[in-house]
């Protein structure tokens, strides 16, 4: 789910949390509207790169209200990378996650890291959901809402409380100001019904799926609404769709503080390259103690507390950053050297105008898909309580969210995605995944009847598949080829050892070149894709 996963979950039941006199008035969303005209057939242009050469672009037209079909249309952005093999199993249609996750080299991505007799057999299209990216309108009301230094996340002084509140509610005001006409139609129920409009448009009777993170719950409401026009679904790293979106968020804060622990063991573990200390609490200690030293001098006048959180944030979804993370650390402790930490902030945690656009679909969507308290009062102290056990990202996710609190529309009622109609989905889960915590795939397991449940044990990485785990891939090239999946005899169908974590490399990375290094480290996983946007 976007940079917090926005799409999150994790194992500690915070039940009861969220009083339903103090959430925003939300109304149903209806599954149904006034049918939409079926878009005219896409006409595909060559927009190749380097690294996707067969890459096609096109457009499709949507009703912005599907409501009103007739009314206002907007504009997707849409990608392909067509089949060659002589039969075609038809389009498999992906999406990395978010909301707000640009798609439309995620076509590419895809079929470049499946095999490449199953690549073959489809048509793999990205696109760029309402309001990201190449689609018009596209939304960006977040200018210079992650300008560093920022007030500190933890608000412990009234100052800072008072400063991150007027944050959020200038940004609450801003995307109100600026998209009031847009707002209450950017929202997963909108997304899931212009998937359909792209089938439509690629002329197919049904389409097949593949989503991460944020994308599964996308998948999840495509299967619940149009259950008949999937043919294959595949759910990678899984939202739980009973806690969208507010109490999702607090559960994931406890599972990125146990990744973040996680980082503190490895570090402890190789003390020899990093001499940061030989136990998880050393390193955790020294963690906080920067921490609290960049409030009083910002590194390089720029890493300050809230954006040292940003920076570490990333190592919860994906180990291989942990060797870079680590690096900064060390220098910045052991050296004063404040321009590795500036260098590692500027590859992992730093915002640009692409990040901007993201963060306000991120926001737009999450508002108003679901209720949030209005009353900050039960934020401040839900997310208080969260801190006592789990600080590390407690306070940041919570500012993150924050403007749903003061968000210039009404939310809608969470879609209930239970289905006995879709007729086959198979899922990927790792067991430790911080951004979308195990939980939520037992929860998706049980209410899609028709799913089977791969599990990466002790696998802690956001995003498993296409990623160098081959008994994972296997599982997903077999499904994709033939339609097989492992049938278990409980909840759990099948499971795969989780890869080694990383080993510190031979020379500590540059100054300056952090994000080209981590974009190699990811190659060949799904991490690959997303370093590769941030490089670009």
């Amino acid at each position: 789910m976007g940079r917090r996963s926005a799409l999150a979950v994790v194992g500690i039941a915070l039940a009861g949390l969220i009083s339903p006199a103090l959430v925003s008035p939300a109304v149903a969303a209806p599954l149904t509207a006034p049918q939409a005209q079926a878009p005219a057939p896409i006409t595909w242009t060559a927009c190749a790169t380097e690294t996707y050469p067969t890459l096609q672009c096109g457009k499709v037209s949507v009703p912005l209200d599907y409501d009103n079909p007739s009314g206002r249309k907007i504009t997707l952005a849409v990608s392909r990378i067509p089949h060659t093999a002589a039969t075609s199993q038809g389009a498999l249609l992906v999406n990395p996650g978010g909301p707000g996750g640009s798609g439309l080299s995620l076509a590419g991505f895809v079929a470049k890291n499946l095999p490449k007799e199953v690549a073959a057999q489809y048509d793999v299209i990205g696109f760029d959901p309402r309001g990201v990216g190449k689609s018009e309108p596209a939304l960006n009301c977040a200018e210079g809402f992650f300008k560093p230094v920022r007030p500190d996340s933890v608000p412990k002084t009234k100052a800072d409380m008072e400063a991150n509140l007027k944050r959020v509610k200038s940004l609450a005001a801003n995307c109100g100001a600026k998209y009031g006409s847009l707002l209450k139609y950017i929202d997963t129920l909108s997304a899931v019904k212009d998937m359909d409009q792209i089938r439509l448009g690629l002329g197919a009777k049904t389409i097949n799926y593949f989503g991460y993170s944020y994308g599964t719950y996308l998948g999840a409401v495509y299967a619940k609404l149009f259950p008949k026009n999937v043919r294959r679904m595949v759910l990678d790293s899984v939202v739980d769709p009973t806690g969208v979106w507010y109490e999702d968020n607090l559960q994931q804060d406890y599972a990125f503080d146990a990744r973040h622990q996680a980082f503190a063991t490895w570090v402890a573990k190789h003390d020899a390259n990093y001499h940061l200390g030989t136990s998880e609490d050393v390193v955790l200690e020294k963690w906080y103690a920067t921490r609290a030293a960049l409030k009083a001098k910002p590194a390089g006048g720029v890493v300050g507390p809230s954006e040292f959180e940003d920076t570490y944030i990333p190592g919860g979804y994906y180990n291989g950053y942990w060797p870079f993370l680590a690096d900064a650390l060390a220098a910045y402790v052991n050296n004063k050297d404040e321009a590795a930490l500036v260098d590692v902030y500027e590859a992992f945690g730093a915002i640009d105008a692409s990040g901007e656009n993201g963060y306000s679909v991120y926001a737009a969507v999450q508002c108003r898909d679901a209720k949030w308290p209005k009353n900050w009062s039960t934020w401040v102290n839900d997310n208080w309580e969260v801190y006592k056990k789990a600080p590390f990202m407690a306070w940041n996710n919570a500012w993150y969210n924050a403007p749903c609190a003061f968000w210039p529309v009404k939310s809608l009622q969470p879609i209930d995605v239970s289905n006995s109609k879709v007729e086959s989905v198979l899922i990927f889960q790792a067991t430790d995944d911080a951004a979308t915590p195990y939980p939520g795939a037992e929860v998706v397991r049980r209410k899609i009847k028709n799913s089977r449940l791969v599990v990466e044990k002790e696998g802690g990485n956001h995003g498993i598949t296409l990623s160098g785990n081959a008994c994972l891939d296997k599982y997903l090239a077999d499904y994709l080829a033939t339609g097989a999946r492992p049938d278990g005899p409980g909840i759990v169908d099948a499971t795969c050892a989780a890869l080694p974590d990383p080993e510190p490399p031979a020379a500590t990375t540059q100054a300056g070149s952090t994000a080209k290094a981590a974009s190699r480290a990811g190659r060949g996983t799904i991490h690959e894709y997303v370093s590769a946007r941030a490089v670009e």
